[in-house]
């Protein structure tokens, strides 16, 4: 296990996400549905956020529960 949750891949993919996710909708496309934008920004941030959050639980069932709720938010950025 890595001493640290920036050393998890899955973390590194999903600050990338929010990388790509604020790029994205920066843009014409999405520059007048305010709440569209804010509701992809916090989901994609979600993902984010509970990747350390379960890692610094401590245990590993807290760790993939936490997961679960990251894949979740990812699927409403998807949506």
């Amino acid at each position: 296990m890595p001493q640290s949750f920036e050393d998890l891949p899955v973390w590194q993919k999903a600050r990338e996400l929010v990388r790509l996710v604020y790029a994205l909708t920066r843009g014409e496309l999405f520059s007048k549905d305010y709440s569209l934008v804010d509701q992809i920004r916090r989901a994609a941030i979600s993902v984010l956020s509970n990747i350390p959050e379960g890692f610094e639980r401590g245990s590993n069932a807290e760790f993939i529960q936490f997961l679960f709720i990251a894949k979740g938010s990812a699927g409403e950025v998807r949506a």
